[in-house]
């Protein structure tokens, strides 16, 4: 039943809001994957950014695609975390977790190894609208332990004004999605995530973007 609960939302709700209403344009969707493991890294405005990406991947592939999500704001007991993790399908990391020795990253790993597809935002929450904020380094160490693993860059625009952070009021607004080649993982986590941050950084210079406002 919960199988075909989250097959429903993202076939018929989610398809809707994000390829319809939104006119979403998606440059070189080729570049995404057919099949995991694969790990999709990309700058975050917006709860849509979730939603429009895992629109983009064939539904055959839904029951592999997690976003990975902080456990403390979206794995909380009662329906946000009921939906959270059901429906959407999250993996929730408990922040500071590495401080205490524990591997904070290991779900994920284990769900590469599994061959899952991953979603991550490097920047770590919504920043404010189409401002690039230093990455975390957790992507870093998550390439560095599966550097066979793609990473694939992609630059979002738009979303954040489409459903702004604070707001619960969609307004349709034209987004791009723009997917870069794959990166993979060194044995300098520091120097993936400078690479990573180079390489968005690119793509929204690439785009002739409206003036933010």
């Amino acid at each position: 039943m919960t199988k075909l609960l989250r097959l429903l939302f993202f076939a018929v709700v989610v398809r809707a809001i994000v390829l319809v209403a939104l006119g979403l344009t998606v440059r070189h969707r080729e570049r995404l994957p057919k099949k995991g493991p694969a790990v999709l890294a990309a700058n975050h405005n917006s709860h849509l950014d979730t939603l429009a990406l895992m629109s983009l991947l064939p539904l055959r592939l839904l029951d592999t695609v997690h976003p990975v999500a902080a456990a403390d704001y979206f794995a909380k007991p009662g329906g946000m975390g009921w939906f959270a993790k059901t429906i959407i399908g999250i993996i929730p990391v408990a922040r500071g977790s590495g401080k205490q020795g524990v591997n904070p990253l290991a779900a994920c790993e284990e769900a590469l190894d599994r061959g899952d597809i991953l979603i991550i935002f490097p920047e770590g929450s919504r920043g404010e609208p189409e401002a690039l904020v230093s990455f975390k380094k957790g992507i870093g160490h998550l390439a560095k332990a599966r550097p066979k693993v793609p990473v694939i860059p992609i630059f979002m625009h738009g979303l954040g004004k489409a459903l702004p952070k604070g707001s619960a009021l969609f307004v349709p607004f034209n987004s791009i999605v723009s997917v870069d080649e794959p990166l993979y993982g060194r044995e300098s986590y520091d120097a993936f995530v400078a690479e990573l941050e180079a390489r968005l950084t690119a793509l929204a210079a690439q785009e002739k973007l409206p003036a933010w406002e």
